[in-house]
């Protein structure tokens, strides 16, 4: 494909290499990063692993380099925990949520740098590494609230003169294994709440984004010290899959949140059960969007990020506008103004990209538009892409990471549903209709099977009151609001006699 004819697919950002070595400076400069930073944190800065690069994949150019951490490091990281923990968990609750306060007054004062990190980790457009920054500082907020609610319950006893109660106390240390895709949020979500409810954190983040954990890491370990407590209550380890291993393995890890494909974490968490240990797993998503006959169309195409699953009647329509769409689309560097879709985060995954493209249209799928690897631009830039698939095509039930969505024809709101249902992950869907009964049906016990069901809003995004995660392969965790504190804190039940 020439130049002139990808122009005319999609709308390309010219690359501004000026600009993005700007931010890179103003983000060193604010966040205290190096060009070689050390990648474990335990009360001191240390680290004994390999020299790990964050490359930026706007330009596949790289940032700096991480010293990493290793299996030893992971251990004598776990061993300052110890007393740490021990003196996290008696500080009184809403003194913990003061703490948590301080750390997003922290990290909100460094919003913007934190999130043009983001983008320059993982390609995100800077519209999105913000927003993923400012999602930590939404759960903060609610974790401070939880700080004063954190309580059990008072159940009437059967025998005279007893008194039964349910309490609730923290697990001791939590390890977060967080992944590219959400190098920060994912983290937030656990760390906020797991502090308020008396754990210490450990995290090891995605190897291609060290610098948001270790800039992340640094402003906690502040305020704490700040605070005059121990800057190891939130430790990190930087490395491997050996790192995740081990900490899988470990009976010090009380709880592992593993963020990450299906096939990585069914391994761990049969790691964690057969310790008997407790795993919180948030893997894949794969969401869909159905768009029912009656639906408001330009809501819907507005919405469609994944894969439609489209009423017949309505189907040659909706992707004529979804096409016309696509057509608007700006390609480009995660910070030019009005560019909607970076660069994927990897060499990699243009090769996955490449791949779901042979899979869907070898299996019958028609390519509708894009396809494109973009040689034009420097980075791992593709052309975002819409390909019209049948239920049974393979490639629309795996998820990919990648701008490219399937379009399925469904004849009725049951057989909609019956698609959507197919797929072996569950985290999130959408119905899009102008009918009570459909939505009714849809968020009924015959409807979605997700964990997140949506009515005419799109899949992406959630709000930190309810709890995120779904079912099936997506893993059965839930993280941040409503109830999913209780993974973090035991259950104990209370009996008491006022014989004595």
């Amino acid at each position: 494909m020439t130049a002139a004819s990808l122009r005319s697919m999609v709308k390309l950002q010219p690359f501004n290499k000026t600009k993005t070595s700007q931010v890179v400076a103003e983000v060193f400069s604010r966040l205290g990063l190096k060009e070689v930073n050390l990648g474990v944190f335990n009360g001191s800065w240390s680290g004994n692993g390999k020299l790990v690069a964050s490359v930026d994949p706007s330009t596949n150019q790289e940032i700096a380099k991480t010293q990493t951490g290793t299996v030893e490091d992971l251990k004598s990281t776990l061993g300052k925990m110890r007393d740490a923990k021990l003196i996290w968990r008696e500080v009184p609750a809403p003194k913990r949520g003061e703490i948590v306060r301080q750390m997003r007054e922290a990290l909100a004062a460094n919003l913007t740098p934190l999130g043009q990190l983001v983008s320059l980790e993982t390609g995100k457009i800077l519209a999105e590494g913000i927003g993923e920054i400012q999602e930590y500082l939404d759960v903060c907020d609610y974790a401070v609230g939880l700080s004063r609610m954190i309580n059990g319950q008072v159940i009437p006893s059967e025998r005279p003169g007893h008194f039964m109660m349910e309490r609730w106390n923290p697990l001791g240390t939590v390890g977060v294994i967080s992944a590219f895709n959400f190098p920060a949020a994912v983290y937030g979500w656990n760390s906020a709440i797991a502090l308020v409810c008396g754990n210490a954190v450990l995290w090891k983040g995605s190897p291609a984004t060290n610098l948001t954990s270790v800039a992340i890491t640094k402003i906690l370990s502040g305020v704490l010290e700040k605070n005059g407590l121990p800057g190891s209550i939130c430790s990190l380890v930087t490395g491997d899959a050996d790192v995740g291993k081990a900490m899988a393995e470990s009976s010090e890890v009380e709880l592992l949140s593993f963020t990450g494909s299906t096939k990585v974490g069914r391994a761990v968490g049969e790691t964690v059960q057969r310790r008997f240990g407790k795993s919180l797993l948030e893997l894949g998503g794969n969401n869909a969007i159905i768009v029912m006959d009656d639906a408001n169309i330009d809501l819907a195409v507005r919405a469609t990020l994944f894969a439609a699953i489209l009423h017949e009647a309505i189907h040659d329509d909706f992707v004529a506008r979804l096409t016309s769409a696509y057509e608007q689309i700006k390609v480009g560097s995660p910070f030019e103004e009005g560019v909607l879709c970076g660069p994927l985060q990897s060499k990699n995954a243009i090769e996955v990209y490449k791949k779901a493209i042979s899979t869907a249209t070898d299996n019958g799928g028609r390519l509708l538009f894009g396809g494109q690897v973009i040689e034009e631009l420097p980075g791992n830039y593709v052309t975002p892409t819409i390909i019209s698939v049948d239920r049974t095509n393979p490639a629309c039930h795996e998820e990919a990471f990648v701008p490219i969505i399937y379009v399925i024809k469904a004849n009725s709101l049951s057989d909609a549903i019956a698609i959507n249902n197919s797929a072996s992950q569950g985290l999130s869907s959408s119905l899009f209709t102008a009918s009570l009964e459909n939505v009714f049906t849809w968020t009924g016990p015959a409807g979605s099977d997700c964990g997140i069901v949506n009515v005419n809003i799109p899949t992406n995004g959630a709000e930190i009151g309810g709890a995120f995660g779904g079912e099936k392969e997506t893993g059965g965790g839930r993280e941040s609001g409503s109830t999913s504190w209780q993974q973090y804190m035991k259950r104990q039940t209370w009996y008491a006699s006022n014989e004595y």
